[in-house]
């Protein structure tokens, strides 16, 4: 999976492909990043993207010249058949698991990362979707775009040290959370309170705590 993102601020996501599970995966050549300077394809020796909103209003507006430039020469730098160029949006699909789970079929994932008051609306023609990963508004789209590579990478074979994990996590079954975790110590004592690990997840009966895991799933709250 080849994933890249253009943004003005190229350098946020240096930290996040360095550490844990995303750095092995790179190092192992099950994924590849490329971030892009949005300024590189300014035209003006201020290196300045945007510019005031037709009609007023407050903000500046990212310039769809400069977008459909840094996009199409982005494109030319690889041959993916499976590739979708994505805007991180507030006004975009909300995205799922099961959108991880389509996206995780794709070759390669171009994120539009926006900042200021927004983009030129004009740029939509030469994306594919627009996403929101929530009902709140953020700076700019670099941590949208992490969470989806995040959210996706982690379906690709062999990213997953165990790939079984996956089958009975939270949201593999629409609307349904996973069952409650422990680990040791079974009984966690503080203030002369005790708090107990469920008994048959210490009894050995496999069939017994295969019902229990079943029992205990969650409901997602709207």
């Amino acid at each position: 999976m080849n994933f890249q993102a253009i943004s003005i601020y190229p350098e946020i996501f240096d930290s996040y492909f360095e550490a844990g599970i995303l750095k092995r995966a790179k190092e192992q050549g099950l994924i590849n990043f490329q971030a892009h300077d949005l300024r590189n394809w300014s035209t003006d020796k201020y290196h300045s993207i945007d510019d005031t909103p037709y009609g007023g209003g407050a903000g500046m507006i990212m310039r769809a010249d400069i977008w459909q430039a840094a996009l199409s020469d982005v494109k030319k730098e690889s041959s993916a058949k499976k590739r979708k160029v994505v805007m991180l949006s507030a006004s975009g699909e909300s995205w799922t698991q099961a959108k991880a789970e389509e996206y995780a079929r794709l070759e390669e994932i171009i994120f539009v990362c926006g900042r200021f008051e927004g983009i030129d609306e004009r740029v939509l023609n030469f994306v594919d979707e627009e996403i929101s990963v929530g009902n709140y508004v953020l700076t700019g789209g670099e941590l949208p775009a992490l969470i989806i590579i995040d959210s996706v990478s982690r379906l690709i074979p062999s990213v997953l040290g165990n790939r079984s994990s996956l089958f009975e996590e939270s949201h593999s079954e629409a609307g349904v959370l996973e069952y409650p975790q422990y680990t040791k110590p079974p009984v966690l004592e503080v203030d002369g309170e005790k708090y107990s690990v469920p008994e048959i997840l210490l009894s050995g009966d496999h069939g017994k705590i295969a019902a229990w895991k079943k029992a205990n799933r969650k409901q997602k709250k709207s």
